[in-house]
C-alpha cells in the first residue's frame, strides 16, 4: 500500500496507556498511520497544523483544555483534518457541543475494534459517523420541543389572556377557580414555555405569536 492511500492520523488524549493502546491498533492495521499525539486540546490543535492529519481521534475532558474548545478552533482555522471524538462520555452536555463544534463524528471508547476502523475510514472522506447509543440521543435531542417553542395548555392559555387584560393573580384564582399558587405555578410554567421572564413579556410575545388575538 502506497503512503498516499494511507490515511493519516493524530491521536489526543491525556492518557498515555490509551493513546499507546489507539496507537499500536492503528499500526498493526493495514490502511492507517499515525503521524503523532497530543495531551491536550491545545497541543492537538498546534500537532494538527504541524502534521496535518486526514482524521483527529479527539478526547472530550481533559485537563490540559478541552477537546469541544480544540474542535471549535480547528473548525475556526479551517483545518482539512476531521474530527473523530473518541471518548467515553456520552451526555448531552458533551455531546450536542461536540458536534456543534465541527466533529464528523462521536464514537465511545468501548466500541469495538472494527467499528473504530469503519469510523476513521468514514471519518475520512467527510462522513458522519455515531455510534447508535448518540444517534438516538441526538435525535431526542432534535425532536425535543425547543425553549420557547413549546405549546402552552389549554389552562396556560387562561391564565394568560387573564393575565393580557391585566387581572391580578388573586383575581385569575377567583376566576379559574384556583388556588392563587396554582396560578403561579402556571405563570412559572408558561413563561419558561415562552421564553420570557415577565408577565409583560409573556402577553407580548404572546400577542406577537399568535397565541393572544
Amino acid at each position: 500500500m502506497t503512503s498516499e492511500s494511507l490515511i493519516t492520523l493524530l491521536i489526543v488524549d491525556d492518557h498515555p496507556v490509551v493513546r499507546d493502546g489507539l496507537r499500536g491498533m492503528f499500526e498493526s492495521a493495514p490502511g492507517f498511520r499515525v503521524l503523532g499525539e497530543a495531551a491536550s486540546g491545545p497541543e492537538g490543535v498546534a500537532r494538527a497544523a504541524e502534521l496535518d492529519p486526514d482524521v483527529v481521534l479527539m478526547d472530550l475532558r481533559m485537563p490540559g483544555g478541552s477537546g469541544v474548545a480544540a474542535i471549535r478552533e480547528l473548525t475556526r482555522r479551517g483545518a482539512r483534518a476531521k474530527v473523530l471524538v473518541l471518548t467515553t462520555y456520552d451526555s448531552d452536555s458533551d455531546t450536542l457541543p461536540a458536534i456543534e463544534a465541527g466533529a464528523t463524528g462521536y464514537l465511545l471508547k468501548d466500541a469495538p475494534r472494527e467499528e473504530l476502523f469503519t469510523a476513521v475510514r468514514a471519518a475520512a472522506e467527510g462522513r458522519t459517523v455515531l455510534s447508535p447509543a448518540i444517534a438516538s440521543r441526538l435525535v431526542r435531542a432534535v425532536r425535543a420541543p425547543a425553549p420557547g417553542n413549546e405549546p402552552l395548555s389549554a389552562r396556560e392559555r387562561e391564565v394568560l389572556a387573564l393575565v393580557a387584560k391585566g387581572t391580578a393573580n388573586r383575581e385569575i384564582a377567583r376566576e379559574l377557580f384556583i388556588s392563587e399558587a396554582t396560578v403561579k405555578t402556571h405563570l412559572t410554567h408558561l413563561y419558561a414555555k415562552l421564553g420570557v421572564n415577565d408577565r409583560a413579556a409573556a402577553v407580548a410575545v404572546a400577542y406577537d405569536r399568535g397565541i393572544l388575538g
